[in-house]
């Protein structure tokens, strides 16, 4: 799974990459080393503006974590932080999503784990990895829009965005740290993948790629990343490999 990841990619970044965008400033998002489920994640979608009927693509933040429309409450949202590429389009809580609400999910590249044996000098613990390809990951994802029923409609607080990161087997290099990876989407197949009148399953599971075709880049690095407190660049630097799995 992809449980936490790097996002410091702006949206003046992504217009060369992915062209016009449209983003509510106050919205803009802090660069984060260390994004946790739950947390507020930038998000590339294509809505039609209600006032014009245009088609626009945004940039803006969503909670990671998807709640369906039709749940009681978001409680549940945190375990649904990824989608499984093999049954997206058929789970009640991704597949209306995947037919009409997907998005990428830009990040530096995201953390995984692998649990180092106990030795006569040392608990055991888990050991953290950094996974990238060297430049932006294009995430793939869906969101959905869930309705808080306590709170009028026109109440900005009744309407809570979610997100969730669609993942497959792991190959490779990201294999040998963990069997799952998230997928992305190439620059060229994002019009395809965010246009909501793009509703084939098939066609759509074309377009979901392993990031370097899964042979990532990976770096041990401090266990500091394991409390989601810790935040900053500093998270990146390397460290030893007890388990000889980096690069």
């Amino acid at each position: 799974m992809c449980g936490r990841f790097v996002s410091t990619t702006t949206p003046q970044d992504l217009v060369g990459l992915l062209g016009e965008l449209r983003w509510d400033p106050a919205e803009a998002l802090a660069p984060s080393w260390n994004v946790a489920p739950t947390d507020p994640v930038p998000a590339v979608l294509e809505r039609v503006d209600r006032e014009t009927g245009e088609l626009l693509r945004q940039f803006r933040p969503l909670r990671w974590g998807l709640v369906p429309s039709w749940s009681k409450d978001v409680s549940g949202g945190a375990r649904m932080i990824n989608a499984r590429s093999e049954t997206v389009h058929e789970k009640p809580a991704f597949r209306k999503a995947f037919t009409a609400r997907r998005c990428v999910i830009p990040a530096d590249g995201y953390f995984e784990w692998r649990e180092v044996p106990a030795e006569a000098d040392r608990k055991k613990f888990k050991q953290p990895y950094f996974l990238s390809t060297g430049s932006v990951m294009l995430m793939a994802g869906l969101y959905e829009f869930w309705r808080d029923r306590t709170l009028a409609e026109d109440d900005p607080a009744a309407w809570l965005a979610t997100a969730t990161i669609i993942t497959t087997d792991a190959t490779d290099t990201a294999g040998r740290v963990h069997d799952r990876m998230p997928l992305t989407i190439a620059p060229d197949d994002v019009a395809t993948w965010l246009a909501p009148d793009v509703t084939d399953a098939t066609e759509l599971h074309h377009l979901l790629r392993r990031p370097a075709d899964g042979a990532l880049r990976v770096r041990a690095v401090s266990t500091a990343v394991n409390s989601v407190r810790s935040n900053g660049p500093e998270l990146l630097d390397g460290a030893e490999d007890p388990l000889g799995l980096a690069d």
